[in-house]
């Protein structure tokens, strides 16, 4: 079983891949109908999701399939804990990325005193450099946590520690602070801003109905209640898909941890932990997807871009 999950993941990792290169070349052109904020945003969690692929498919698994061509890694070239601070960045740009395009659709959607002022694309390049610069410095730790040689096992710890890091009460509580940071408060902050959207949504709607009622007593559907209705429907998705894919990982690897610290002995069973790795890394790209997909004006540039290969092969046989 522990074998099917790593290939499984394997062919997630290249349709992630795939997804991101596509959905930032599309948003790219802006011929989306999107605002330049959210296309700004939607860029940014692509990117970022692409770069976590790119750092834990070549940096972290090709060495561990390849083992014996990838040997001079474990001894020659002291490199993985400068891998680790940039794949656990990158992840953390990733999750936050989504928390803060949250945010600035919970802005424009409830907050319409503040929306022109915050949910621009200068504001969102400063709050996307910020988040960025803040994830960065909050993963140094890593380097000095981690030696620099590949332990070379698929593990959420790749990288060799000593003994005195791994039973460490010490480096113990620092990385149980990153996973509150990522992607525990993440969690709480998606779910209590999309509950406070679609309560919004649903009292402005009732509003809305009873309004219409009364001026005309037309009781045809209403495109504007069938926006609103799909926009809770997408938040709802949104926010199960993001705490579905990321709790067997954080479970996990908190569980793992306090093991280390003798505070539990049972043992986790290997394929929960892969599994966990697998769907963490396949919320890589559906995020961005769901966002995206939902777009008609989207989907109609992603056929586009399908059919390009084959429109010369076409046109020769017309």
């Amino acid at each position: 079983m522990s074998q099917d999950i790593v290939a499984f993941a394997d062919v997630f990792k290249v349709e992630t891949w795939t997804v991101n290169f596509l959905t930032i070349g599309i948003l790219s052109l802006r011929k989306c109908g999107l605002s330049k904020c959210v296309t700004r945003y939607l860029v940014a969690m692509a990117a970022a999701d692409l770069l976590v692929i790119i750092l834990d498919l070549i940096l972290r698994q090709i060495p561990i399939v390849y083992r014996e061509q990838f040997h001079f890694l474990r001894h020659s070239i002291p490199m993985c804990n400068i891998h680790a601070v940039l794949l656990y960045a990158a992840t953390d740009c990733s999750v936050w990325f989504t928390v803060t395009f949250t945010f600035d659709r919970f802005v424009a959607i409830c907050c319409q005193k503040l929306k022109s002022k915050y949910c621009s694309e200068k504001m969102a390049a400063v709050v996307l450099g910020t988040v960025t610069v803040l994830s960065c410095l909050k993963n140094i730790f890593w380097y000095f946590m981690f030696t620099g040689r590949y332990w070379l096992i698929n593990r959420p710890w790749f990288c060799v520690v000593t003994g005195d890091v791994y039973y460490s009460r010490v480096w113990g509580a620092i990385e149980f602070l990153h996973n509150i940071l990522t992607p525990g408060i993440p969690f709480v902050m998606i779910l209590l801003l999309n509950a406070l959207t679609v309560r919004h949504i649903l009292v402005s709607s009732r509003a809305r109905r009873r309004l219409r009622s009364h001026s005309s007593g037309d009781s045809r559907r209403d495109p504007e209640m069938e926006s609103r209705r799909k926009s809770i429907i997408l938040l709802l998705v949104i926010s199960g898909n993001f705490i579905l894919f990321w709790s067997i990982f954080m479970v996990y690897s908190i569980w793992n941890r306090m093991r280390a610290l003798r505070h539990v002995s049972l043992f986790l069973p290997d394929f929960l932990q892969e599994l966990g790795l697998m769907l963490q890394l396949l919320s890589c790209c559906t995020n961005t997807a769901i966002y995206a997909v939902t777009q008609s004006q989207f989907r109609g540039q992603f056929r586009n871009v399908l059919k390009y290969p084959f429109t010369p092969i076409i046109k020769f046989i017309h």
